[in-house]
Formats: structure tokens, sequence, C-alpha cells
């Protein structure tokens, strides 16, 4: 059985990770897992004893003890309201499977030890300090995508149906399975899809952007292209605007962490301005 991850964490786009999730699943008939991490800061129990100086009477040691414990009680009970919250709306939505996960841990490992048996995992774009990050990506979204192995959409603060989609492709293998992904794809059947190449127009790159459309016009879509040779940065958001798109599909993060960190990231800029959720391909 193949599932969806929908990871949630209390903020506000968790709502609209659960939308997306129940319209996935009302067009494949996935089972939707919920799962919601705490990280180890939140649900175990450390040992505060060394933060104290010599001397220290153990009554304050046994204090702290229990403070640290009564926080790990809270995050669970936290953790297992936004869990039964986003069973209800998922529910509520017509979804017929669903199940929540519960877990301790590194959020990357955690989902890395869930996803075999999923072929896709929902993020929202920030999380819990969204109304005081607005310019900001969510610190796990890049290590969630540069991490997983399956495909990860990245959900804005709204949800809206979609009906138009919209494929970056640059003519490189990795954009050339984001197409071949969508050409295949159930989920988005029935949607228009504009086809955007970010780079300069030759008569080679004319053919790859033709070959690509017919791939999709295959799959049933309606199909329209447009050519930017401005970067990719700027040109797509533009392009979202321009063609009035619902969901951007591009191949993301095909360099190291360590050069993103030097000359900057496409992907993770594009994700930064973008208005609209975007499903990433590793």
């Amino acid at each position: 059985m193949t599932d969806l991850i929908a990871l949630v964490d209390g903020s506000a786009y968790s709502t609209s990770v659960c939308d997306h999730a129940a319209w996935i699943a009302g067009r494949t008939d996935r089972r939707v897992i919920v799962a919601h991490i705490l990280g180890h800061r939140q649900g175990v129990k450390s040992d505060l004893s060394g933060n104290i100086g010599l001397g220290a009477r153990t009554a304050l040691l046994e204090e702290l003890a229990e403070l640290d414990e009564a926080r790990a009680r809270l995050a669970q009970k936290r953790g297992r309201a936004i869990l039964e919250d986003a069973k209800a709306r998922l529910e509520a939505d017509g979804v017929r499977r669903v199940e929540t996960r519960l877990r301790n841990g590194d959020l990357v490992e955690t989902v890395q030890g869930m996803e075999a048996d999923a072929d896709l995992i929902l993020i929202g774009k920030r999380g819990e300090a969204a109304e005081t990050a607005k310019l900001h990506l969510g610190s796990n979204v890049e290590r969630v995508v540069r991490a997983s192995t399956k495909p990860v959409l990245v959900c804005n603060q709204a949800f809206k149906p979609i009906k138009r989609i919209m494929v970056a492709f640059d003519g490189g293998p990795q954009s050339l399975k984001a197409v071949d992904h969508v050409a295949r794809s159930k989920v988005f059947a029935g949607t228009d899809c504009h086809l955007l190449f970010v780079g300069a127009e030759t008569a080679e790159t004319r053919s790859r952007i033709d070959g690509a459309a017919a791939l999709l016009r295959g799959g049933g879509y309606n199909v329209t292209t447009g050519i930017a040779a401005a970067p990719a940065e700027d040109a797509i958001p533009a392009q979202i605007t321009a063609e009035n798109i619902d969901l951007l599909i591009m191949a993301g993060y095909r360099h190291s962490r360590i050069r993103s960190m030097i000359v900057g990231s496409t992907t993770s800029e594009v994700m930064r301005s973008s208005p609209i959720p975007f499903l990433l391909l590793r």
C-alpha cells in the first residue's frame, strides 16, 4: 500500500497540509498517515544535573527533573491533540483511511524511517514561527526535501483546488524526470499544465520543450509552453502570476548543501518567493 505522509506541527500551515492531503487522497484513494514529530528536547527527558554547580541542594535537582518531566508530558498531550484535530479535519473532508503517528526523535530520521510505504510527503512551508518569519522557509523544509527519497509537497498557508499546474523545465535529466512523473500521475489528471522552460531559446532547447510537451499531452494534459531567459528565481514567480498557476512542480536541490551555502540555492529562492504550493522531486 502507498500512503501519504502529512507532517503537522500545530501551526497555521498544518490545516493546509491536511486539506492538500485530503484533495490528493480523494483523487487517488490513498491512506493518509498524519505524523507529529516531537524533537528530542520536547518529548524526551533530559539530564539537567550537569548545569548545577557544586553545592547545589538535592531538592533543586529534583525540582528541575520534575519540571522537565512535566514539559515532556505536556508536549505529548499537545501532540496527541494536534493529531486528533488533523484526523478530524481529514475525515470531515471525506478521507476514509486516516492513521496518526506520534513520534519522538529527529524529524528527518523519523521521516526516513516512515517513508518506505509512502509515495508522497506533505509539509508546511513554514512552521510554528510562521507569523514572525513570513519571508523565510521553515527550518525543516530543506532538510526533509534533501533527505527524502520521495516527492515532497510543500504547502502554502491556504488551500485552494488545483486546476492549473506549472512544470519548471530546463531540459536536464532531473526536469525530464519531473515531466515524466506528471505525465504518469493520477493526482493531476484533468488539470491544465503550463510547461515553462527557463533558459535561452535555441533550436535544441525548442526540440526538448516540444518533446516534453508531447509526453505531457500523451498523459492527457492540455499543455501550453513558455520560455523565460531570466534567472529561475525571477522567472518562475512571474510566470506563476501571469499564468494563474495553482501548483508548481520542479526538480529540487541538485547540488550539495555546501555548494548551496557558498553560491545560494535556486530551489530555496523559488520556494521562498512562491505564493503557491510546490511539488519537489529529487
